[in-house]
């Protein structure tokens, strides 16, 4: 059995202030695949916009996240199907921001 971590999951500020809106049994759905992601480097469903990745359940749930580098994926937002578009572009400009703040890139 293999114990390293696949990727390291850092959640950005944005998704904290989104995630403790959200119900425990959502809570629960969402840290239940950024666990997978970190030890399986398993992500299920998903769409790419960009550089962003958007993993999908059937309830029209959506996280927004990226990779930087070769092991670190950063939780952006979240949000449901009916603000898709509008959630995109939040996540969007949170990477930006954290791109700028902490790696000193564009």
């Amino acid at each position: 059995m293999n114990d390293q971590l696949k990727f390291y999951v850092l959640r950005s500020q944005e998704f904290n202030s989104w995630f403790v809106e959200q119900t425990k049994p959502t809570q629960i759905l969402i840290l239940a695949r950024l666990h997978r992601i970190s030890v399986e480097g398993h992500f299920g469903t998903t769409n790419y916009f960009d550089n962003i990745i958007e993993l999908k359940w059937t309830s029209g749930l959506r996280i927004y996240t990226a990779r930087i580098g070769q092991m670190v994926i950063v939780v952006l937002g979240g949000g449901n199907k009916n603000g898709q578009n509008k959630d995109i572009k939040k996540a969007k400009k949170t990477l930006e921001k954290i791109k700028k703040s902490y790696l000193g890139s564009p």
